[in-house]
């Protein structure tokens, strides 16, 4: 027993010798004023940037060899706002130096820990990007080895090969690009480890109030990057995605040879997820009540550039893999924000080169089904093309509004809904203004409460008060059916009394044209009283409705007002007569306005009834 605690007190002691050698070799080989200052001026030669040290540069031994600064900044570029003079901003910064290279006359950073980092980020209208540094590594390599003395040997390794690990607490990025809002993400905690073999994270970050954690692994990064597309690249994924508490298992693998596209095969499943819009949100949102199921809880909207009702926001497009490969969905419950929740989300995105399609989406929603393709080419190009079509149905309005409004009372609304619509563009915006197809929905027997209507958004609402401005002094609404069939040509919607709506009082038709590509509005509204109308004349054509998709507004159509003026003319002279027979025929000859507008749904999304 003796002689094994000796044999540990004498490695001890032999371990305690090294790593005092080391320290006594870096205390006296690493001068760390030298060093700034070789790094201060390398940065501005690399750059044209200002690398700052406002603090102290230090040396340390313990527990670890590493050189620390503190008040670490980074100028901005010469055109960014005055608002940001730096683009980067470190409290503490140190650089952990590897033990055994010191006895080499080498300087090589093995962990590099940041405490306290702010990044502002942002982009101005030409395009430029204030993080466009072209930064060689090999200066601060350079600049550690000659701060040891003139003679000393330089490493053979350029500074991201040395470096293993990265730890970053308490730091805070912004971004603003041109023209768009402020975003900015907090990351408390930031670790990558960099092992033989394999690559671990653990991070946390903050944004628009959702909390998100990523942890696990995947092959060596570093080597991964040194050998891509020079020599076969195979690693295995394997992360936990958590958002608000709720974790997504993300597991797969890459694969990737010389002179050959990229292959992966990514499997993505959760029990219950929420999805977050982080890119292009404010388009997604701005959709959002444009997609059907969404319109009837979507109160808010956000406008985009240009005042559109569809954004001109491009689209994350240049995010898409040119690649081959699969990612594969199997989520119980998927919430998007808005929207009712979509149970038993699953499918697949098939990637081949610069086209993504994806065949077989399908979820459940309310007590309801969908079926949902989607096909996108040539995205890496300036003008993708996207095609989609897809069928809800077996729903209700009640079940969904009753999922994202629970305040609102709505009873029945058998809900059918198909799409088929091609386009091409970067934007929402250009991808309307360009689509070709068409979209229909239809909605049974219900009771709307005002709550509910008002929900509807501002179009509805114009609609609604134009029609009957009376509506408000009830609470609720029998809507006995709803169609809208809603054919566009190259940007064009054209509605030949294709939008149809019977309430308990009110016939509805709605006929005229929406043009994509400036968002005008050139609607007639034909409203008749189910009884008749007292007078016998029929104000159908008396309403226009102007404006564009963001700012409708209802007037008066002055040939319909003429119309009416003749009418009510003749009738005067006739003694009553005319009036009776108007009356008498628009009684009888009254069209059923959602029967009319109705279309064959197989005409829509073929194999559907």
């Amino acid at each position: 027993m003796n002689k094994l605690v000796k044999i540990i007190l004498l490695g001890l002691a032999i371990f305690l010798s090294v790593v005092g050698a080391g320290a006594w070799y870096a205390s006296s080989l690493i001068n760390p004023a030298h060093l700034s200052q070789l790094i201060i001026s390398s940065v501005k030669d690399a750059t044209g940037r200002n690398l700052t040290i406002s603090g102290p540069v230090s040396l340390k031994v313990f527990p670890s060899v590493a050189v620390t600064a503190d008040q670490v900044s980074l100028s901005n570029a010469t055109w960014a706002s005055n608002t940001d003079a730096n683009m980067l901003v470190v409290k503490h910064l140190e650089f952990e130096i590897k033990l055994l290279p010191l006895f080499k006359k080498q300087v090589e950073i093995s962990t590099i820990n940041i405490a306290g980092l702010d990044l502002y980020l942002q982009t101005n209208k030409a395009g430029q990007e204030n993080w466009d540094l072209t930064l060689p590594a090999a200066p601060f390599a350079a600049a550690a080895n000659s701060a040891i003395n003139p003679s000393a040997s330089s490493s053979e390794q350029s500074l991201p090969d040395q470096i293993s690990s990265i730890h970053v607490t308490d730091a805070r990025v912004t971004y603003k690009a041109w023209g768009a809002p402020t975003k900015s993400i907090s990351i408390p905690k930031l670790i990558y480890e960099g092992r033989e073999g394999k690559s671990e994270f653990d991070a946390q970050a903050d944004y628009s109030g959702y909390q998100f954690a990523l942890k696990g692994k995947t092959g060596n990064l570093r080597s991964m990057f040194n050998a891509w597309g020079d020599k076969p690249v195979k690693a295995d994924l394997d992360f936990t995605l958590t958002l608000n508490g709720k974790t997504m298992l993300i597991q797969g693998f890459v694969d990737k040879k010389p002179k050959a596209l990229a292959k992966f095969d990514v499997q993505l499943s959760s029990k219950s997820f929420d999805f977050i819009p982080l890119i292009a949100g404010a388009s997604a949102a701005q959709m959002g009540s444009a997609k059907g199921i969404s319109s009837v809880a979507s109160s808010t909207r956000s406008e985009g550039k240009g005042g559109y009702f569809f954004s001109e926001e491009d689209l994350p497009f240049h995010l898409l893999p040119v690649a081959s490969g699969k990612v594969a969905f199997n989520i119980g419950q998927l919430k998007i924000s808005g929207f009712a929740p979509l149970d038993n989300f699953k499918g697949d995105l098939i990637f081949n080169g610069d086209q993504m399609s994806a065949n077989d989406f399908s979820f459940e929603i309310g007590k309801g089904s969908a079926q949902i393709q989607l096909a996108v080419s040539q995205f890496s190009g300036p003008s993708p093309s996207v095609a989609s079509k897809g069928l809800m149905k077996g729903f209700t309005l009640e079940q969904i509004s009753s999922a994202v409004r629970p305040g609102t009372k709505v009873a029945g609304g058998d809900t059918q809904i198909a799409f088929n619509l091609r386009g091409s563009g970067l934007s929402p915006h250009q991808l309307a203004s360009r689509a070709n197809g068409a979209v229909q929905i239809s909605v049974g027997s219900s009771q709307l409460d005002s709550k509910f209507l008002d929900s509807t958004g501002d179009l509805v609402i114009t609609v609604l008060n134009a029609v009957n401005p009376m509506r408000k002094s009830t609470d609720q609404t029998t809507l006995e059916c709803a169609v809208a069939y809603l054919p566009v040509s190259n940007g064009l919607v054209t509605m030949n009394n294709s939008i149809g709506m019977v309430t308990d009082r009110l016939d509805i038709v709605l006929s005229g044209t929406v043009n994509l590509s400036n968002e005008a509005l050139n609607v007639l509204i034909n409203p008749t009283e189910k009884s008749g109308l007292t007078t016998g004349v029929d104000l159908a054509g008396l309403v226009k409705l102007g404006g564009t998709l963001m700012n409708p507004q209802a007037g008066v159509n002055k040939a319909g007002v003429v119309n009416s003026a003749v009418s009510i003319g003749l009738g005067i002279l006739t003694g009553g007569a005319t009036i009776l027979a108007e009356n008498a025929r628009s009684l009888t000859n009254r069209p059923q306005p959602c029967k009319a507008a109705l279309h064959s749904w197989p005409d829509i999304y073929p194999g559907s009834n």
